[in-house]
């Protein structure tokens, strides 16, 4: 397949809840940005759009707490997170809201073309009710014990701790987060995405991305091979998306379902403002010429690669993503961030006190590409001082101080050229293309790397030929070294500028270059551009180095967060009621029996259960287990496990379950317990 004609970029749209922090920028951002730089500099057709994600039930319980409406928490955000954006260098060519008008619209379109080609069903569904708050409570509205691993204050959609998916109902001892009282289980209704329905399409389109990243397609095979599930696309909320049928006026559309289309409803506000307002068409509705990359963490994997994808292919004449390079986690200083903790350093903080290039470079060069990284201040510090002022800055300055000191600031004429010279342009041009396929092929730490050899061998270049020496000895050499080494910032300047945009556009101004390093173009570089005897500016010191107090104030400022942290999970430990034995006689009291598993079923609308009818020997029991996420109906077929057999029953999800089966967690797999040999059905378990 040929290079398609036009580049359509995303960066997953950050909650308007909150600050940037590193996090966010290794994981989507500052990728998606050097992309779309490095695109521009090859001369290709780029649209990169992002905007800040307004809806849903973080920003709502945001607003509760600090007493303020869900409009004015995301009006605040908003500015904020653009202009941190701005300081860092994103360059997007339209930072949009998903709470504008254009975005309610498309949006709703969307819905509403899915609906008409039978791709939403109505359905009824058990749902937590707060009696004291007088409302259905969306997932985060709900919080209690993680029935994985323990954690008292999982969330009703996610644990935080062990990171596995929930339903609320899974919760143990559930409360309103609003109130802290017990919620009940009540009867609404909602619309569902029938992902059932587009699994088959979706697997077939999946099929062909052999070029994408191991743990995506990873991910993708898992959900497929579980089946996809029906998804609840509604929520019993005011602050939203309204979902645009009469029977739902009291309804918003889910955050999940919506905040992807904010990809398109930028790029519609994007045309909109250059006076050209079918333009966006041009690039979402053209999928033989139009490239769309995705750019996120590895927690929106599911959203990006199956169920955005899955709604475009509903919908239509949309283009699909090409690629989903999503990045895995940047920890810092060795621990797991956390926002609620303020466990993270957060970017418009960093940018008070520190360069955007230096932070820019310290992150690609460590980019959680294929596994965890992790930011360090000592390894900035290094980064920074090592890598970008000795080297980089060196190179620079010392190039340009001598040739204003002693050629008047001229360059000087370039003479003949030996194989030392000509081995220097033909690194600059080589270099030139191994960084351009590194980007090309979302491997931005090797083009790092491969950018700063090239101010390695510049640094070498310089040395080797001592021009202080030849000067004197050999005049015309002197002149020919200065001359290349100018012709090298030229093509650093441009080389750099979609990791160090700022450095870029300095070391421009100081070769006294009209416009900007962008406007050159990519295959610039490697070229001898800048004629004999062309003026250069001011010498700029580009890197000045950090000092050790620095660094230091700002470890020990995270330390003692991580103690406060440590003192808070001992406090926890401490607090924990010990072991409420029981008695040899209250232990007898339950009967533990095996059970074959004669049928296995999902459960419409609870992604995580399963309806199971097992044989205990004399009779056939039905039991309600929260296991689909590790079991497929049809392998739990024929197993025997164990079950209480005289637990109460009760109602899950509106499903009766007449017993509990027994399985144990090691925080990332639930295992069935098992008989290791073939034990007939209803023998107690002693």
């Amino acid at each position: 397949m040929g290079e398609k004609k036009k580049y359509l970029i995303t960066s997953a749209l950050p909650y308007a809840n909150g600050p940037i922090h590193l996090g966010h920028l290794a994981g989507a951002y500052l990728p998606g940005d050097i992309y779309a730089r490095y695109c521009r500099l090859k001369k290709r057709d780029v649209v990169y759009v992002c905007g800040t994600d307004e809806h849903g039930v973080p920003i709502t319980i945001t607003a509760e707490k600090l007493g303020k409406t869900p409009q004015e928490v995301v009006d605040y955000y908003y500015q904020d997170i653009k202009s941190s954006f701005e300081k860092f260098g994103m360059s997007f060519d339209n930072f949009s809201r998903t709470s504008l008008p254009i975005h309610h619209q498309t949006a709703q379109e969307f819905f509403l073309t899915l609906y008409q080609k039978g791709y939403m069903e109505k359905k009824s569904l058990q749902q937590f009710y707060c009696e004291h708050d007088r409302m259905f409570l969306a997932d985060r509205y709900v919080e209690g014990t993680c029935p994985y691993c323990g954690y008292p204050e999982a969330r009703g959609d996610q644990c935080e701790k062990c990171g596995k998916w929930l339903e609320p109902t899974q919760l143990i001892e559930p409360k309103c987060k609003i109130c802290g009282n017990k919620p009940i289980l009540k009867e609404t209704t909602h619309y569902f995405l029938k992902l059932s329905k587009l699994q088959k399409p979706l697997e077939s389109w999946i099929a062909t991305k052999t070029h994408w990243r191991e743990n995506v397609i990873n991910f993708c095979k898992n959900w497929f091979k579980e089946g996809l599930e029906d998804r609840a696309i509604t929520r019993d909320l005011r602050w939203g998306v309204p979902v645009p049928l009469e029977d739902a006026r009291d309804k918003v559309l889910y955050v999940w379902f919506e905040a992807p289309i904010g990809y398109i409803s930028s790029t519609r506000e994007w045309a909109e403002k250059i006076g050209q307002p079918d333009r966006w068409k041009d690039y979402w509705m053209d999928p033989d010429n139009t490239k769309l990359v995705h750019f996120i963490g590895k927690d929106n994997i599911i959203f990006h690669a199956i169920i955005f994808p899955a709604m475009l292919i509903g919908h239509g004449g949309y283009v699909l993503p090409d690629d989903v390079p999503a990045n895995e986690f940047l920890n810092l200083e060795g621990r797991k961030l956390s926002t609620s903790r303020n466990y993270a350093v957060w970017l418009n903080e960093f940018l008070e006190k520190y360069d955007a290039d230096s932070l820019r470079y310290c992150l690609a060069i460590n980019m959680p590409e294929t596994r965890d990284a992790d930011f360090s201040w000592r390894d900035f510090q290094a980064r920074h001082n090592n890598e970008l002022a000795d080297i980089l800055g060196n190179f620079v300055n010392r190039t340009f101080t001598f040739v204003k000191k002693y050629y008047n600031g001229r360059v000087p004429a370039r003479g003949s050229l030996d194989s030392m010279d000509q081995e220097l342009i033909q690194q600059m041009a080589k270099i030139r293309d191994q960084v351009g396929h590194f980007i090309d092929t979302f491997q931005f730490k090797e083009a790092t790397r491969r950018f700063m050899d090239l101010a390695r061998l510049a640094n070498k270049y310089f040395n080797d030929r001592e021009p202080w020496r030849t000067r004197k000895e050999n005049p015309e050499a002197c002149a020919t070294t200065l001359n290349l080494c100018v012709q090298t910032t030229y093509s650093l300047a441009i080389l750099m500028n979609p990791f160090l945009p700022f450095t870029s556009q300095k070391i421009w101004q100081m070769l006294q270059l009209k416009g900007r390093p962008e406007d050159a173009g990519w295959d610039q570089i490697g070229e001898l551009a800048i004629p004999d005897g062309h003026p250069l500016g001011d010498v700029t010191i580009l890197f000045r180095k950090i000092e050790d107090a620095v660094i230091e104030a700002e470890i020990e400022k995270l330390q003692k967060i991580a103690a406060e942290l440590e003192a808070e999970k001992q406090q926890r430990l401490e607090e924990k009621e010990p072991p409420a034995y029981i008695s040899i006689e209250a232990f007898r009291k339950v009967e533990l029996k095996t059970a074959r598993i004669l049928k296995a079923e999902r459960i419409p609308g609870a992604d995580r259960l399963l309806k199971l009818q097992v044989d205990l020997g004399d009779e056939t029991r039905q039991l309600v287990a929260g296991i689909a996420q590790h079991y497929t109906p049809e392998e739990l077929i024929g197993k025997t496990i164990i079950v209480v057999a005289n637990l109460e029953p009760a109602k899950i999800r509106g499903v009766e379950s007449q017993g509990m089966l027994l399985a144990v967690s090691d925080g990332e797999r639930l295992t069935l317990l098992t008989t290791d040999r073939d034990v007939p059905p209803g023998k107690p378990v002693s």
